[in-house]
């Protein structure tokens, strides 16, 4: 796990080393372990390095194999199944590393290797033969990969912050702003909230040619239901599904690194630790560590069902319970890591966990993220499995199990479906809570994606599949590759496992939500090893945060948002003051406020 960097076609070679050491010197908490160049010509890669696959310096990079050098972020776990047969093959290695794998697979199989890959991965490789760079990101977008042309060069790398050291004053994406602010939507287009700065779509490579400086983005992945999955039975089903959340695990559990792991209490972080801990222990000869963070807030803390699992399986159990002293303290921090505004303060919970993470030593950590797109475990799924009834008998009956079996009451199932069915009253809403901006600014109200949203809420297979691939997986592994990355710590996700997810969004419906159960049958195949509690609980939290006392003081956030320039813009300072502000909206401006202040963005 590390932070790269690269120029392509650079018009000034003499600078060139310099501003890749400029470049990698913005992502230091990438890779704080190594760093390595590579210049060829006016083509020069960076690297960071975070050592987690075989700890000596022949596992350092940029990385040299036959007529390749790589430049390389991420895991492939099954590196060792891969050597092993490319070993068949008359290959030799050097190192344990899986970098000096993915160099061999691409000098046998091509821009193909990827098809064998299971892992996350961000990379490029100079191929000296072909005179081309050859960029990958993986299937679900796990590491991040931006890209940008600036001044006819090629500019790429792991965050945002290393292309804006070439454009010091950067300007803002206003499609992509106003998405965020009426329609709280945010990274479902490959745009970034800077102008000209894109990230490289998850399931895709690049191939650069040197001669003419050319490239083209292809698709190598597509989610695709399999037929075989989809005519399991329930038992074949539940055994399948158990099988390979066995494997993903196991393989994530390779490192040369200590490994530990998020636990929120809920059900996917707890099946994680719960099926984790054991091989771990019997593999390291040390008990697992779980890593969690209580809420300041009773309604909002989940801690006592992690508990349970700790007490269960003898954890060595870490907790963080940030105040609103640490929340003001970091907030900053935070915004400006992220590089880009986001949606909820629970991102900032998730940071304070991957910080204990670092204190106590786990360079690794198993996270539970995935879970919920993959099974349908949001609250919102309720509104399309409700809407897809036949009848209104069917529906009401629906409706009925909802309430029973969720968190939700009869009255919250009947509006969650009017408003995530409804465009209309959807529209009404988010307009109402954005009369502060300026009317010349009303045309960027996104009318094509908000009937996009609604279209596919109408119907579950489409809405998984997108959640998955463009809109709400992707925000979240973005959030938590910079805050684990931020504090030097690799995120591993076992529910992304591109078997699991493949898995997950073919089998049956019912399989995935059983008469108002969301995540059947994971909860189902948890309880052989979680407490009850724990798998057939109602009250999902989702990883909240106390917002509501961290952002009680109305009067200080409103302050900051009035007094920034970038938010002038757009907003009637006016209009906002009277408005009854909530405290979404309230978040979103100052976010906005603070992440154009910290990058110097000009509206």
């Amino acid at each position: 796990m590390c932070g790269i960097s690269g120029i392509i076609g650079a018009k000034n070679k003499s600078n060139l080393e310099f501003d890749l050491r400029s470049m990698n010197d913005l992502i230091y908490h990438r890779g704080p372990d190594a760093e390595g160049f590579y210049i060829h010509n006016n083509l020069g890669f960076g690297h960071r390095r975070l050592s987690i696959l075989d700890l000596s310096e022949q596992g350092n990079q940029p990385m040299d194999y036959s007529h390749c050098t790589i430049t390389y972020n991420g895991e492939i776990y099954n590196y060792i199944e891969i050597k092993n047969t490319l070993v068949s093959k008359g290959y030799s290695f050097r190192s344990d590393s899986d970098t000096e794998v993915i160099l061999a697979a691409y000098t046998e199989w091509g821009v193909k290797c990827v098809q064998y890959f299971n892992g996350m991965w961000a990379f490029a490789i100079h191929d000296k033969k072909k005179d081309i760079v050859f960029l990958s990101r993986d299937r679900f977008g796990i590491k991040p990969l931006y890209f940008m042309e600036h001044a006819g060069t090629f500019y790429f790398g792991s965050e945002i912050k290393q292309l804006l050291y070439f454009i010091p004053n950067p300007k803002v994406n206003r499609q992509i702003l106003f998405d965020y602010l009426y329609l709280s939507y945010h990274h479902h287009t490959n745009n970034t909230f800077f102008k000209g700065i894109q990230s490289l779509p998850h399931s895709h490579n690049v191939i650069y040619s040197i001669k003419d400086n050319s490239y083209s983005i292809d698709k190598y992945y597509n989610l695709k239901i399999n037929p075989e999955y989809s005519k399991l039975s329930l038992e074949n089903a539940l055994q399948k599904h158990k099988e390979l959340m066995s494997q993903s695990i196991r393989l994530r559990l390779r490192s040369d690194v200590k490994v530990g792991t998020c636990l929120s209490g809920g059900m996917d972080s707890s099946f994680i630790a719960a099926s984790a801990a054991p091989i771990y222990k019997q593999k390291a000869k040390d008990n697992f560590t779980a890593i969690t963070a209580k809420s300041i807030e009773k309604k909002t803390d989940e801690s006592q069902y992690a508990k349970e699992i700790v007490d269960r399986y003898n954890l060595d159990w870490e907790t963080t319970k940030p105040s609103k002293k640490d929340f003001l303290e970091s907030v900053d921090e935070v915004i400006k890591l992220q590089e880009e505004p986001f949606g909820s303060p629970s991102i900032i919970m998730q940071y304070f966990v991957m910080k204990k993470a670092k204190e106590k030593g786990c360079i690794v950590m198993l996270d539970g993220q995935g879970g919920d797109e993959t099974l349908l475990g949001y609250d919102r799924y309720y509104a399309t499995y409700v809407n897809q009834q036949k009848g209104l008998i069917n529906k009401i009956k629906s409706s009925i199990e909802v309430s029973k079996n969720s968190k939700l009451s009869l009255k919250d199932v009947v509006l969650f479906n009017l408003y995530f069915n409804n465009k209309t009253i959807r529209k009404i809403r988010q307009i109402r809570r954005n009369k502060f901006i300026k009317k010349p600014y009303k045309k960027y109200f996104n009318n094509d994606l908000l009937s996009r949203i609604t279209k596919k809420n109408s119907n579950i297979e489409e809405l998984q599949h997108s959640e998955i691939t463009k809109t709400q997986l992707q925000k979240l592994l973005k959030y938590e590759d910079r805050n684990s990355m931020y504090n030097s710590i690799e995120a591993r996700v076992p529910f992304i496992d591109h078997n699991i997810v493949e898995f997950a969004i073919s089998i049956p419906f019912e399989y995935k939500m059983f008469e108002g159960w969301t995540k059947y049958i994971l909860r189902r195949n948890g309880t052989e090893i979680l407490p009850n509690t724990i798998t057939w609980r109602k009250n999902k939290f989702g990883f909240e945060s106390p917002k509501d006392i961290w952002l009680s003081d109305k009067a200080y956030f409103l302050d900051q948002i009035l007094k920034s320039p970038f938010i002038n813009n757009f907003i009637d300072s006016k209009t906002l003051i009277k408005s009854k502000i909530d405290a979404i909206t309230l978040w979103k401006l100052y976010n906005i406020s603070v992440w154009a202040n910290k990058f110097n963005v000009s509206f």
